[in-house]
């Protein structure tokens, strides 16, 4: 049983099918859901999507050439640095685009239960035992299981039911994001023109692609990370950008939010495990090792954590510990340098202070001057960093 319809869950049924394995998948949701904000799909997904089907479904949306400025709430602009200006850096995608590529790369034999969630989850050596409840009508029924697969993100239930309560495992950052997509372009940018605007506590990214509208980033810094929820986004967001006016740009990007339900509006949280499974009960994706929004692996690891799941247990068929634990090893250092990169990426996203600012100024500098650097860019796109984000991991 796989818990969870997101990208971590279909990409985990579809490598189970291959494996040999009979998945069934649950999700909470009534139906499948849409929609979706900016991500960026680096070399390790795309090679694991290709096994799985997902990539042939899929496009990068990157606008060629790339633009993006450092703007301000006058409208003055200049040069900036935006993800598709990464060496050897990632397809630009919507976070909906690989869903829906991922669904329809499901077999069809594998079977999904809508509004339905687990209850309860019982071990023994034979198996699980899964109390579901179908949030539909309120009833419940039991089934018994090889293995339970927890996709079903930050929040994850299965987590809770099998490891313990939140609190043990979730580490905040104390910002907060609220990300979606818009439907037309933002005043003072073209089709595929990007914006950051950065500011002591609190910034403002837009997302460019080459073949539709943006998509909008507000990152900001909170000293209470529960009280953000207690008001409408909106009304948060104008809260935490004023007093000053917002500008032409940021208004028209609250407006969307004002009119709108389709968004992420979220604490930045990292789920932190010594172990990702106990017994026949496994967690992936953002159950397990959520990187942050601020790392840029979410996707991929969780797609390439997904296919490297299904290889460990077709290479160790019918014993299950091994097969887990061999799965851990190899993945666990790739997740710690993504979750670190998502800590260090949080001055790049949201400078806390006037200090951190001016150094993000000058690392913003330092990256114009990389990439005008033929050679320097090259460099950079052999790193380390960027090997582990473009790695194979199933061939490494």
């Amino acid at each position: 049983m796989i818990v969870g319809l997101g990208i971590s869950g279909i990409a985990t049924a579809i490598a189970l099918h291959k494996a040999g394995w009979t998945p069934v998948i649950i999700e909470k949701a009534p139906a499948r859901r849409g929609g979706g904000y900016f991500i960026g799909m680096f070399g390790s997904g795309r090679a694991a999507a290709g096994r799985l089907g997902i990539l042939k479904n899929l496009h990068n949306r990157k606008p060629i050439p790339s633009v993006s400025y450092e703007v301000d709430r006058a409208g003055r602009r200049r040069p900036g640095i935006g993800f598709a200006d990464i060496p050897e850096g990632p397809w630009m995608v919507l976070r909906g685009d690989v869903e829906r590529a991922a669904f329809d790369a499901l077999p069809e034999d594998v079977e999904v239960h809508y509004a339905t969630v687990p209850d309860a989850i019982e071990q023994d050596a034979d198996g699980v035992t899964v109390t579901l409840r179908n949030t539909a009508d309120e009833s419940t029924r039991l089934e018994r299981f090889d293995l339970v697969v927890g996709a079903d993100g930050l929040r994850s239930t299965v987590r809770t039911l099998a490891f313990g309560p939140p609190g043990k495992y979730l580490h905040r950052l104390n910002c907060m994001i609220a990300a979606f997509a818009l439907a037309e372009d933002l005043p003072g940018l073209a089709r595929g023109e990007g914006a950051i605007l950065a500011e002591p506590g609190r910034s403002f990214w837009v997302f460019p692609f080459a073949d539709r509208p943006s998509t909008v980033l507000f990152s900001y810094y909170t000293d209470d990370v529960d009280a953000e929820f207690t008001k409408p986004v909106a009304e948060r967001i104008r809260e935490v950008y004023g007093p000053e006016p917002l500008g032409e740009m940021m208004e028209a990007a609250v407006q969307v939010l004002e009119s709108g339900d389709e968004y992420l509006f979220d604490s930045v949280e990292q789920a932190r495990l010594d172990r990702w499974h106990r017994g026949r009960v496994v967690l992936v994706g953002d159950a397990a090792w959520c990187v942050t929004l601020y790392a840029g692996m979410g996707a991929t690891s969780g797609i390439a954590g997904a296919d490297l799941l299904g290889a460990m247990l077709q290479r160790y068929p019918g014993d299950l510990e091994r097969a887990l634990t061999a799965w851990e090893q190899k993945l666990r250092p790739y997740v710690d340098a993504y979750q670190k990169s998502g800590v260090s990426n949080r001055l790049f996203f949201t400078p806390a202070t006037r200090a951190e600012q001016i150094r993000r100024t000058l690392m913003m500098r330092l990256r114009r001057v990389i990439n005008s650097s033929a050679r320097l860019s090259r460099l950079v796109a052999r790193s380390k960093q960027m090997r582990l984000r473009n790695e194979d991991l199933a061939a490494a």
